[in-house]
């Protein structure tokens, strides 16, 4: 007699398929932006920086959150969601306008949105029930793009990004302290006996507070300045809360540095995006701050983790995560120079771009190492 499982269809986790896509697109996407800027490419997809940057959020944020939070699906399920993702990021760079692949990319964000929002929508806490208006608005600000890519109507797309930057760094702010709260509380009490300062829920709600008011107040000339001492004021928290995990006491535990690294990103971008709105700066090039510090610091970071720890291995034994978070800090760096520094401004954004680039090859290869080959181990 057969039971409900035997006749289940097999499953298979997310990650295993999207996270190296999306490392490989990253990777390849951010030169390509720059042959299309700045040496005149026909490619279509990435012809502006508002469109490098929608592909970098919708593109490969999206399909990072796809591997981490969606787990095992049906494979049937899991392919026509890879396939409409490969469609919108392939066919984009050549018929970008073409309504087959707006139609793939837009699905790809609804059918996400509709896996997700509900998951999260049972929690008992008022805290974790915010993933699911959060995930759910990133998904609907990429169809809103797409819209307006189609109709050139309504908010321009640079506006839009903007503002789906800004919730991602709410995102990352919550989901990076879920990742880094229990990996060092383990360390501490494996390496200690001593029990570490964890989520720290006062805080956390107060920045999902503040984070939650940034994006609806930045974006806009006539709030931007109200929105500066709010923005101050998380980013230095963020920090708090990262003193009060005490990262000296990880300095034996590269993975968890880098992701400390990555956190600190957050932390220093507010501060520094809280200045730009003070002073009524355009916020586009601080921006990169979370797009390239944070973000590739904690998504690589994260990605690796999952893919080790899945394959029974141990994270601080993985060879290249440290140097995965000091190639996101040089981009990241490197980026924010680029254009105060006069004559070198492209020299300097393409070495950001190949570090940037170099970063997320590396991260390629070792998520598929671990979950097809297991670990390489160092020779003794």
């Amino acid at each position: 007699m057969s039971t409900k499982a035997d006749i289940s269809p097999p499953r298979t986790p997310a990650w295993r398929l999207f996270f190296p896509l999306a490392a490989l697109h990253a990777a390849v996407m951010v030169p390509l932006s720059l042959l299309a800027f700045y040496h005149a490419a026909p490619l279509g997809l990435i012809d502006s920086p508002a469109a490098h940057g929608r592909e970098l959020l919708f593109g490969f944020a999206l399909a990072v959150i796809a591997g981490y939070l969606l787990g095992p699906l049906p494979r049937h399920w899991l392919l026509v969601l890879v396939a409409l993702w490969l469609v919108a990021r392939g066919a984009g760079l050549v018929w970008p306008e073409a309504q087959p692949v707006l139609l793939a990319d837009g699905l790809f964000a609804l059918l996400l949105a509709w896996r997700l929002v509900p998951r999260f929508l049972a929690a008992k806490k008022w805290r974790n029930r915010l993933l699911s208006p959060l995930l759910g608005l990133l998904c609907l600000l990429a169809v809103a793009t797409l819209v307006e890519r189609l109709t050139r109507q309504g908010v321009p797309a640079s506006a839009l990004v903007q503002h789906a930057v800004l919730w991602l760094v709410l995102l990352m702010a919550f989901m990076g302290g879920r990742v880094l709260a229990p990996a060092v509380n383990g360390h501490l009490m494996a390496s200690r006996r001593q029990a570490g300062a964890g989520v720290q829920p006062r805080l956390e709600a107060a920045l999902i507070v503040l984070l939650g008011m940034t994006p609806l107040l930045a974006p806009w000339s006539i709030t931007s300045r109200l929105a500066a001492p709010l923005t101050a004021l998380a980013g230095l928290l963020v920090l708090w809360r990262l003193w009060r995990w005490r990262p000296w006491a990880c300095r034996r535990r590269p993975d968890l540095i880098g992701l400390l690294l990555g956190y600190a990103w957050l932390g220093g971008g507010l501060l520094l995006l809280a200045r730009s709105l003070w002073l009524g700066q355009p916020i586009g090039g601080v921006l990169h701050v979370f797009t390239v510090g944070a973000l590739g610091t904690l998504a690589s970071g994260i990605m690796l983790r999952q893919a080790i720890l899945r394959a029974k291995g141990r994270p601080e034994r993985e060879p290249i995560l440290l140097l995965l978070a000091l190639l996101f800090s040089v981009a990241a760096l490197l980026r924010l120079v680029a254009f105060p520094a006069g004559a070198a401004w492209l020299s300097l954004l393409w070495a950001s771009a190949l570090a940037w680039s170099l970063a997320w090859l590396l991260a390629a290869w070792r998520l598929v190492v671990w979950s097809r080959h297991g670990p390489i181990r160092p020779r003794s």
